[in-house]
């Protein structure tokens, strides 16, 4: 994981910040939530570091064997260009405001492909949830300059990797016990409103929201040789057209407790996430 110069924000600040000031680090009564790091990133801003309440690190940035893997990240395909992984023909999120709020941040991004051209937009907002579990609530509000094809491999989407800690020992759980299809390998998919990551120490869960396009995710998720878990789309399957009198708004929600939780735990949290972001704008 990259070296970083420490920066603390209290909640009552808010406002933009250069470059140099990565990463901006979320604290909700005196203990750190996430990481997320903007503008000094070469490809595309993202959740560096999510904790538990207890304090405990669930994610991984930068690995040596898949270098674009950033953490909590969000990417697919925009008119055959991929802003997931990170070539020469790659996309870019390109930064054009931030803003710190006293529970997360908003940012303003311009996809752009690699020659420049700028494919859509997004309003993008992660806030955290108050409470004894750690909660965050993923918003992108895609506005395409004209029509646009969104398309990807079948792990595109909102997703996580996992630290070193978690590879190989988890197992994954989801919201109707529904059956898993094999990918390949140990690469999985299932259609649910939610999916969870369990080991002894740490519970993540990702969440679907009713209101997002194709409501249930197809859940991607991986145990070995390392741990990952995304919420897709299904764009390598069903690419979906753009078109700028329809944007397209996703929200999604990231949940990471201390020690292993059933699924009528999850369910239940589930349940409350949908309540309180149904009444948020």
């Amino acid at each position: 994981m990259k070296t970083i110069p420490a920066l603390i924000l209290l909640l009552s600040l808010a406002h933009s910040l250069p470059a140099e000031d990565n990463p901006t680090i979320i604290r909700l009564k005196g203990r750190p939530v996430f990481d997320y790091w903007h503008d000094a990133v070469a490809f595309k801003p993202y959740v560096a570091q999510l904790y538990t309440a207890g304090g405990v690190a669930v994610l991984r940035d930068n690995v040596p064997d898949h270098k674009h893997h950033h953490g909590l990240m969000f990417a697919v395909g925009v008119n055959g260009v991929n802003f997931w992984e990170e070539l020469h023909t790659a996309g870019r999120q390109v930064s054009r405001k931030l803003a710190t709020h006293d529970d997360g941040i908003t940012q303003q991004l311009d996809w752009t492909g690699p020659n420049g051209p700028v494919l859509l937009s997004e309003e993008r907002s992660v806030r955290s949830h108050p409470g004894p579990v750690t909660v965050l609530t993923w918003r992108s509000r895609l506005q395409p300059n004209g029509e646009v094809k969104l398309t990807g491999s079948h792990y595109f989407g909102l997703g996580l990797r996992f630290a070193a800690t978690m590879d190989r020992i988890g197992t994954f759980t989801n919201s109707a016990n529904a059956r898993v299809d094999v990918v390949q390998g140990d690469e999985r998919l299932v259609t649910a409103k939610w999916c969870a990551y369990t080991d002894q120490k740490v519970t993540v869960a990702l969440f679907d929201h009713p209101d997002n396009l194709r409501y249930p995710a197809r859940m991607f998720t991986m145990a070995k040789p390392f741990a990952y878990l995304s919420a897709t789309l299904n764009l390598w399957k069903e690419p979906f057209t753009l078109k700028p009198e329809k944007p397209l708004d996703l929200r999604y929600g990231v949940a990471a407790w201390d020690g292993a939780q059933t699924a009528e735990q999850i369910e239940q949290l589930y349940r409350s996430w949908l309540e309180e972001t149904s009444h948020s704008e």
